[in-house]
């Protein structure tokens, strides 16, 4: 009992070193913690993969062959050890044929696509840039018909994934993030994702999976880093700078289009099996005695286009990826408001500013996978408009040709992602 006073008396007399220990080993003891929840996850679904690649095959099937491009400058520079360490265990313990290529620099991942052989699957370990870069350089292929037909999996590792959300369950843990999105490739389940095709007057087009986003409050999203030091603060600082600089924050920008034409019907997976040798018989000899009539060629109707000039805070052209049965929107705020206004948009809390400003949102609504439409091209801003976003990455500002191409790639997704996809349809 005298010894366990004393170490009371001496924790009393020392009481600022006994707090800073205090302290230290309970951030000590919840990092450890939380390192053994993270191997635990990666337990858990090294045991799941193990169960993909003890399924037996025939003798002459062979292994399923992956190529992996990896963005190593990801997430900081932190993306290979959050590979070897959370997907790539995985990928072997299923038993797969991997082949890893990682990039040096910025847009190699295009020029790799372009020499890439045919493969089962591609997967993407990086963020959106790499990805756009992927897609970008797979559909400018010269065969981009056949190699479009490649599922893709998407491993989440860079500091932006926006995709990532249409795909797999979100998490706040980045180990089971990542660990269940490799887990959601082995289970095979995909999902068909419109791709916008966006074309400058010169240059190649650029692909894009998200959207293209340009804007007063893309410009400010871009500065918001800068002001780092304020913390919590600095969003709200973004947008007061930004509004001391320019006011009004005013995009001038001409936009034409044409009416909806009818959306391609959607092709089977599987072609249909040839029918009999008796039947093919009995419809040549059908068609020799009775030949169809010839139908009469239909007339073209000439493209209406229909032009309009804004003058906007903010213009965005999106798919909506987070629902395959999607549509692609063109959005633009058309009222200048305040900075707590600006604010609320960002953090996309609608309801609390609704006393404080009138929102009009005009949408074109172009591509309903649930109606048959199909949206078609039309420019952008002119040159000298600054700069936009497309899917995150910075590109000059130009006029430019938008352009869908419905249902173009399949992407793995988790299961219960599917599940909650379909069910919202329903």
């Amino acid at each position: 009992m005298a010894r366990v006073v004393k170490v009371f008396v001496t924790l009393r007399n020392h009481w600022k070193k006994s707090t800073v220990a205090a302290c230290a080993l309970s951030y000590g003891g919840h990092w450890l913690y939380g390192k053994h929840c993270d191997n635990l996850l990666r337990r858990d679904a090294c045991l799941a993969a193990r169960e993909f690649g003890r399924q037996q095959i025939s003798p002459q099937e062979q292994l399923k062959k992956a190529t992996v491009i990896l963005n190593p400058a990801a997430c900081r520079g932190k993306a290979n050890n959050l590979f070897e360490k959370n997907a790539a265990p995985i990928l072997h313990l299923a038993g797969m044929e991997v082949t890893l290529v990682k990039t040096d620099y910025e847009g190699q991942a295009k020029k790799l696509m372009e020499l890439m052989e045919q493969t089962d699957m591609l997967i993407v370990a990086g963020g959106d840039g790499t990805l756009q870069e992927v897609i970008t350089g797979l559909l400018r292929r010269a065969d981009h018909e056949s190699f479009s037909k490649t599922p893709i999996g998407f491993i989440p590792l860079g500091s932006h994934n926006s995709l990532s959300e249409s795909l797999h369950i979100l998490s706040d843990n980045q180990v089971k993030h990542i660990t269940s999105a490799t887990l959601s490739i082995l289970q095979g389940e995909t999902v068909p994702l419109d791709v916008l095709q966006i074309k400058g007057e010169k240059e190649q087009p650029v692909f894009a999976l998200i959207g293209l986003r340009w804007g007063a409050f893309r410009d400010v999203a871009s500065t918001i880093k800068k002001y780092w030091y304020l913390g919590p603060l600095k969003i709200k600082a973004a947008h007061w700078f930004s509004t001391l600089r320019e006011w009004p924050q005013v995009h001038e920008a001409s936009v034409s289009y044409i009416a909806p034409t009818l959306r391609p019907p959607d092709l089977p997976e599987q072609k249909p099996q040839r029918p009999n040798l008796m039947y093919r018989i009995a419809r040549r000899l059908k068609n020799y005695w009775y030949p169809p009539i010839p139908e009469s060629p239909k007339v073209e109707e000439p493209e209406r286009w229909d032009e309009r000039t804004l003058s906007t805070l903010e213009l965005s052209i999106q798919t909506q990826n987070k629902n395959p049965l999607s549509k692609v929107y063109i959005n633009h705020w058309t009222r200048c408001i305040t900075v707590f206004d600006n604010y609320n948009l960002q953090t996309n809390d609608m309801y609390s500013c609704i006393n404080w400003f009138i929102l009009v949102c005009v949408r074109y609504s172009f591509c309903s996978m649930t109606s048959p439409y199909c949206p078609v091209p039309f420019p952008l801003p002119q040159e000298g408009a600054g700069f936009y976003n497309i899917d995150n990455e910075e590109y000059e500002a130009m006029s430019v040709e938008v352009r869908l191409l419905p249902r173009k790639l399949r992407f793995f997704c988790s299961a219960e992602r599917r599940e909650q996809l379909l069910t919202q349809v329903l």
